[in-house]
């Protein structure tokens, strides 16, 4: 098991006529990630509502600001019993045997505009055996073309512009991993974490987009910006793309200050809890087709 704790703390300056907010910053829920502690202060007196995806297990926090400076600290221990399985073992699941709630995720959505990627996935991994390593290809393929660059998109990139850029940060790399994954009619969701483990020369601990695959009746994590440990990663929460899951969504007058975010793995072998490390195996924090 691999134990983080975890905390979120994010500053606003809200204008005289105030704002309302949904906030993504809650650990999710999951036959596999269990929260066994989380608190939530914040500076004003608002009322708060919060509600949880009955499918993903993603929870939404609504809040209006007042006037002025609010506070916002998430704090979360999060327990991490992945599902692990033998990449060779991972097959594609044909479109016609799909469940329901996975079938969404092989159309084109906002920034993931996999209708303009057939003719490029098909070219480059049509003729691959098909299976998790076929994921692992497009994986790598992004990872070798497109350079992390801070500052080199923005909020309207989508998965088509990275490929022309061949510039992004993390969720620009997901974008178009996702977009090559539903070309060829394998289901990949955006997931939504944070970057634990990430080289410090890429700046302080952040948010972090990574992709989930459906492979074997089941998701199962990938990171194309290869910053971070998935080990550790923490999901928040999962959707289309970053529209579905961004981390606040606001409406009025505010300027937000860069998040801080301290993630801590526990080190405790009596009690089972291992560091997170780079395995070869696949890693899922999904319970199957219903999670």
């Amino acid at each position: 098991m691999v134990r983080i704790e975890l905390q979120i703390d994010l500053n606003y300056e809200i204008d005289e006529h105030g704002a309302d907010f949904v906030f993504n910053i809650h650990a999710a829920h999951t036959l596999s990630q269990t929260i066994s502690a989380e608190k939530l202060l914040l500076s004003q007196p608002v009322s708060t509502r919060l509600h949880t995806d009955p499918v993903s297990g993603s929870r939404y926090l609504r809040a209006s600001g007042l006037p002025g400076h609010l506070a916002l600290t998430y704090s979360a221990t999060a327990d991490l019993l992945h599902h692990r399985a033998e990449p060779a073992q991972l097959a594609e699941v044909p479109v016609r045997d799909l469940p329901p709630e996975v079938i969404g995720y092989v159309y084109p959505s906002r920034y993931c505009e996999s209708d303009r990627l057939i003719n490029l996935a098909i070219r480059e991994f049509g003729g691959l055996p098909q299976g998790y390593q076929r994921v692992m290809a497009i994986r790598d393929w992004v990872q070798q073309r497109v350079t992390f660059r801070p500052g080199a998109s923005n909020s309207n990139t989508s998965a088509v512009d990275t490929l022309i850029e061949q510039a992004g940060v993390c969720r620009d790399f997901a974008h178009l991993m996702i977009a090559l994954c539903r070309a060829l009619s394998i289901p990949a969701r955006f997931a939504t974490g944070t970057d634990y483990g990430a080289d410090v020369a890429l700046g302080p601990p952040d948010f972090h987009a990574y992709v989930e695959v459906y492979v074997g009746g089941r998701w199962y994590i990938f990171d194309p910006s290869g910053t971070a440990i998935p080990m550790a990663f923490v999901r928040l929460g999962t959707g289309r793309d970053a529209a579905d899951v961004a981390v606040a969504t606001i409406f009025g007058g505010v300027k937000a200050q860069p998040p801080v975010i301290n993630a801590r793995a526990v080190d405790d072998p009596s009690r089972g809890m291992e560091l997170p490390h780079h395995c070869r195996e696949a890693l899922s924090t999904d319970s199957g087709p219903l999670a």
